[in-house]
């Protein structure tokens, strides 16, 4: 069985769902507090790899739901840059076996990736739609807040 590295939100009663399903199967899951962590572009960007740029975004994060972040407006690298500075805007969780990367919870590709056992799949009261729910999100930092009513000058 696989060792998970599991970056989320601590306290996210899906990732808690998530990380069960994990373990029933076998897994061994290491929580880490995505919110925290010490993120790099190049790091993030090897979860996001052949995804479409707007799939790498937390669609309920504030700065997105309030316009101040139009995922479709921006490019890799500063997009890469805000989640480094806003954690909060990355999609989660965000999964790491090894050399390989994923953003996301989905049942179905987790189990083709690593594995599910066949009768958590189908046979217990642990449902998809229970482990793919947007959890909350933390507020945006003061500092991307200044970054954004400059333009992102100051990343350049």
């Amino acid at each position: 069985m696989a060792t998970v590295n599991f970056y989320e939100n601590p306290g996210c009663i899906n990732h808690t769902r998530q990380k069960s399903l994990l373990q029933a199967s076998g897994h061994r899951v290491i929580a880490y507090n995505l919110l925290i962590e010490p993120w790099t572009p190049d790091r993030l960007d090897l979860f996001f790899t052949g995804l479409p740029m707007v799939q790498w975004f937390n669609t309920t994060a504030p700065a997105i739901t309030s316009g101040l972040v139009v995922p479709d407006q921006l490019d890799a690298e500063m997009a890469l840059d805000l989640m480094v500075l806003d954690p909060g805007l990355i999609r989660r969780p965000l999964l790491q076996v090894g050399n390989q990367h994923q953003v996301g919870f989905d049942p179905d590709a987790i189990n083709q990736w690593i594995g599910l056992g066949a009768t958590i799949l189908g046979k217990t009261s642990i449902s998809p739609t229970d482990l793919t729910l947007f959890p909350k999100v933390a507020p945006l930092p003061q500092v991307a807040t200044r970054l954004f009513a400059t333009g992102g000058a100051s990343l350049a």
